[in-house]
């Protein structure tokens, strides 16, 4: 028998009994010639799926560890299955990372996945449906390095506390899938055909956003702040070039709630907020009139906050200082009685930028934190945690990890203006930083955010593969100059700055700058004046 184990798991040992309502931590998977099969080291259950097709089949203990001639390794968890013109393939989770807890829960970070193939009818298929197959094969490859994805064995991560204590007891002894809500599970798609054939114990839900934890002391007593997000799917999991705006059912592209818990002495409080990029502010402002529970505060960041200065933000809070504090945060002690409720919720919609986003929350989170520190007997009615550089450096490391981790799924780089939140103010190195992240996006969105698109519209189901339809990836105008396009910007702008470095030693050096900053200059303004020709562009669904 062969083994493939990573070199920091445990030999192959059952764990501890599955609690009502929890799913499988640790499974071995057993790569047989025919299938392969998934068992249970703490549930006892197991099941196999045909390498040929992908059907599955539940199996007994007994079938479970039948056979020998196989390779055996240990997987973190069966995060789904996709069918294409060939056959299925399984995604499971090959390692993970304690990202810390969440309610006396483990929440787990995804560190890599993997799909398993089930596609021996390839060898069936047409050469245009193989060329097909390939290139979905590709977007998968793509799925499996998707960023910031977390989940828990025995804990339901897509509720915020409030939601989750408003409902009934007994719904923690169902299964995890059907405790979430459906428009925060990343692979609600992948999951179909595990919750068609029953597999409970080995349906893991996943959610993609931020996850950050920090502990401080306040009178000699520890305060554990968790800073959870979750993106939801229902206006499309997508990337900035391509998922931007709101559909016609109000759905906004990027919809994040961010969740700020706080535990102490027995006391746990949650306050909530809602980001995503919003419509044209005089449109929505028309609009928010309608609404006579609603109040909308338009507020120019930049006229404000011009030269890089947080700490303007202050006439934002001044005008909304009032509604924050009628709606409060949630709040209940050790033995879950409610103490308080969020009774209303502030939704920051930035017209085009969700870094000022996670800058304006990052403030308004602050302020939150201070009352609800004060209301648990942390800190006096007069003392903030800005007060102490060590706790106020803490949260704002928070802040700025949640806003890099967002923006990596949504963006593909880091988030600018960073050092607004680290800060309070612009820095030079800061300024290099979102320079070099504002190009990074630039060419990530314009010659790889279609290709990253299509894996996302695959997975989520948005895009479903069918023999009888005709090929999405025909290549049509410019395309097929894509990467040369690609190549010659980048390696221009490359050489121009070290001939330009080297000027001073002789005029050949200058002549070669020259040529070769005409040679972008003129290679940008093609893709300038045929952008939508050479930009990279989604097949499968386009826009949505």
């Amino acid at each position: 028998m062969a083994t493939d184990a990573d070199a920091d798991d445990a030999p192959l040992l059952a764990e501890e009994p599955l609690r009502p309502g929890s799913c499988s931590r640790e499974l071995e998977l057993r790569e047989f010639r025919d299938r392969y099969v998934f068992r249970s080291l703490d549930g006892g259950g197991a099941f196999a799926v045909a390498r040929a097709d992908g059907s599955l089949r539940a199996l007994s203990p007994e079938e479970a560890a039948s056979g020998s001639d196989c390779k055996v390794s240990r997987i973190h968890g069966v995060a789904g299955m996709i069918r294409m013109l060939a056959g299925s393939y399984v995604l499971v989770i090959t390692s993970r990372k304690d990202a810390g807890s969440y309610q006396a829960s483990t929440v787990y970070h995804v560190n890599s996945m993997k799909f398993l193939c089930c596609n021996e009818a390839i060898k069936h298929l047409t050469s245009d449906e193989k060329r097909d197959e390939a290139y979905f094969m590709s977007l998968l490859r793509i799925a499996e390095t998707t960023c910031g994805l977390y989940y828990s064995y025995d804990r339901d991560l897509t509720l915020n506390l409030q939601r989750a204590s408003k409902l009934a007891a007994g719904r923690v002894h169902k299964p995890l899938w059907k405790q979430a809500d459906p428009r925060f599970v990343w692979n609600r798609n992948l999951l179909e055909e595990l919750i068609e054939a029953k597999l409970d114990e080995f349906i893991t839900p996943l959610i993609q956003g931020s996850f950050q934890t920090e502990q401080f002391t306040l009178k000699d007593g520890p305060v554990r702040i968790n800073l959870f997000s979750r993106r939801c799917n229902r206006r499309l999991a997508g990337t900035r070039m391509w998922r931007r705006g709101a559909n016609l059912e109000g759905a906004t592209a990027n919809f994040v709630e961010t969740e700020q818990l706080v535990e102490y002495e027995g006391l746990t409080s949650s306050f909530i907020q809602q980001g995503d990029e919003g419509n044209l502010s005089n449109a929505f402002a028309a609009e928010m009139e309608k609404f006579p529970d609603i109040r909308y505060v338009h507020f120019d960041f930049h006229h404000i906050c011009g030269g890089g200065n947080f700490d303007n933000l202050q006439a934002l809070y001044d005008a909304t200082e009032e509604a924050i504090q009628k709606q409060g945060y949630f709040l209940m002690n050790s033995k879950g009685d409610i103490l308080l409720d969020q009774n209303g919720v502030v939704r920051s919609n930035c017209i085009d930028c969700l870094d000022r986003t996670n800058v304006t929350q990052s403030f308004l989170a602050r302020k939150s934190l201070d009352l609800q520190l004060q209301r648990m007997g942390a800190l006096s009615s007069a003392e903030s945690i800005s007060q102490s550089d060590s706790i106020h450096d803490i949260f704002k490391k928070l802040w700025v990890e949640h806003g890099d981790e967002l923006s990596l799924e949504y963006a593909g780089s880091y988030a600018l203006k960073g050092d607004l939140v680290r800060y309070g103010r612009q820095t030079l190195p800061g300024l290099i930083k979102d320079g070099m992240s504002a190009l990074s996006r630039y060419y990530l969105n314009n010659f790889h955010d279609g290709v990253r698109q299509d894996a996302l519209d695959l997975i989520s189901g948005y895009y479903m593969v069918s023999k009888s339809s005709s090929s999405p990836f025909q290549i049509i105008g410019f395309e097929p100059y894509l990467p040369v396009a690609s190549a010659i910007i980048v390696g221009g702008i490359t050489v121009t700055t070290f001939t330009l470095s080297q000027v001073g030693r002789s005029a050949q050096h200058l002549i070669s700058s020259v040529i070769f900053a005409g040679l972008t200059a003129g290679m940008v303004a093609l893709v300038k004046a045929n952008g939508k020709q050479l930009c990279s562009r989604p097949r499968l669904c386009g826009l949505i």
